[in-house]
């Protein structure tokens, strides 16, 4: 990778249609990510936030521009080697959770090692241990109905850092639970970021997440309009 780059985008743009109106949700937008970040997205609602997460995902495609992890241009993959790329580049971290809910905190914690068909024996001992890392030991055998919000997303950060991933992504992980769990979430993934060097790209709309952000980039109208680097 040129100069530890994980993510760039180049002149990114994307429209959606909605009905006769061309919405513009990414406009014109150049932008780096580099390894080890703990970065965050901010802006009002319809910034793009989200869409620049989607696209950076590879779930989504721009109407325009380059999208690039790890130097590899998005647009130039076959459909299997982005899902490989998600499967196993990718760490993603959803405001929902999005846990199988028929499935343990282990067995979503494994669910992608086990897509990866990492032996057995190697997949429990580092899902036990990252279970153990995010605070779930002794709850690996809970479903997610068993479980808090801020439980499910531990669960969910765990499945995104078992793979050792280059970036994760985490679209609004903190909308969903109460300020105290929140900050012990902030905690653990700020740990993670420190002690491990797992880069994290976040979109929020939380203060609390853009406080503890040592990169805060602000978008409007899918363009950028700030971009600040915190010592």
């Amino acid at each position: 990778m040129q100069n530890g780059k994980i993510v760039q985008l180049n002149s990114v743009t994307k429209v959606y249609q909605q009905g006769q109106v061309e919405v513009r949700a990414v406009d014109g937008l150049s932008l780096e990510i580099g390894k080890g970040e703990f970065t965050a997205l901010s802006g009002p609602s319809g910034s793009g936030k989200t869409t620049i997460l989607n696209l950076i995902g590879a779930l989504d495609v721009p109407s325009g521009g380059s999208v690039l992890l790890e130097d590899r241009d998005l647009s130039t993959l076959s459909r299997s080697e982005l899902s490989r790329l998600r499967r196993d580049r990718i760490g993603f971290v959803f405001q929902a959770y999005n846990l199988v809910p028929v499935l343990t905190a282990y067995e979503n914690a494994e669910f992608v090692q086990a897509l990866q068909n990492v032996p057995q024996r190697e997949r429990r001992e580092q899902v036990m241990a990252i279970l153990k890392q995010v605070g779930l030991d002794g709850l690996e055998n809970r479903r997610p109905d068993e479980m808090s919000g801020g439980q499910q997303q531990r669960v969910a950060i765990a499945r995104a850092i078992v793979t050792r991933p280059a970036i994760v992504l985490a679209d609004e992980p903190t909308a969903n639970i109460d300020s105290a769990t929140a900050h012990s979430l902030l905690d653990l993934m700020q740990q993670l970021n420190a002690e491990q060097g797992v880069t994290f790209l976040f979109s929020t709309h939380d203060q609390r997440v853009m406080d503890r952000a040592r990169r805060l980039i602000r978008l409007r109208d899918g363009m950028l309009e700030a971009d600040e680097v915190r010592t």
